[in-house]
């Protein structure tokens, strides 16, 4: 039983160190380009360093990172115009998602909807980005979870993914704090009413409204990218 114990242990710890990596990068604690230092993440976790580099593999693999020869691993940074395709690709994958989800709808669902919203709603008005950042993953990959496609959620997951730094500035740079919460609200108004069409819509509204703001807090990041050649 000890030995069945430590290797569910050791099997278990790689993805439990890549689930935590990972949720340092999407909610912007690692930014693009930072260098992740094994040694720290071996330290943090109390482990040896060789489920850090199986994590990182992984990562690697879902596009979140990239290995350096003989200078380490770096958090994956996009250019804005690869964000902004994705974006594009982004609203169309929602939109399926949210006429899924609408006709699928339950109690069970709509209760854990509204709790998300609710602490949504209440980080928003504190102003914590971060915190933000982490329940609006939650809240589409709920959704996501909901809408029954695995096709869907093998391309949605891999696409939206890589667009944490500009998902995090749009929210911080480009206005998004003060609106995100209220869009996500109508979001959920037409999934509880079960309207496909309305709640397809409304997704894709508010990934079309991300896009604007992604595009925006960009120019306000780096002005020089608004200077014509």
């Amino acid at each position: 039983m000890t030995d069945a114990i430590q290797l569910l242990r050791s099997s278990s710890l790689p993805m439990l160190v890549q689930e935590e990596i990972e949720r340092l990068i999407m909610t912007g604690e690692l930014p693009p380009g930072t260098r992740i230092n094994e040694s720290d993440i071996a330290a943090r976790f109390g482990t040896s360093r060789g489920p850090i580099r199986e994590a990182l593999r992984a990562l690697e693999e879902a596009g979140l990172v990239r290995n350096e020869k003989n200078r380490g691993v770096f958090v994956r940074e996009i250019s804005v115009e690869e964000a902004d395709e994705i974006y594009e690709l982004r609203e169309a994958l929602e939109e399926i998602i949210g006429k899924r989800v609408a006709q699928r709808v339950n109690p069970t669902l709509v209760s854990e909807l509204n709790q998300l919203l609710g602490a949504m709603e209440e980080v928003a008005n504190k102003k914590e980005a971060a915190e933000y950042a982490s329940l609006n993953l939650r809240f589409h990959e709920l959704l996501l979870e909901h809408a029954g496609s695995n096709k869907l959620t093998e391309t949605y997951r891999r696409l939206v993914k890589e667009l944490h730094l500009f998902r995090m500035q749009a929210l911080t740079q480009g206005g998004g704090l003060d609106v995100s919460a209220d869009e996500h609200r109508a979001i959920v108004d037409a999934i509880v009413a079960g309207n496909a069409r309305h709640a397809g819509a409304a997704l894709r509204a508010h990934v079309a409204a991300s896009r604007v703001r992604m595009l925006k807090a960009h120019r306000k990041v780096h002005p020089e990218s608004n200077k014509e050649p």
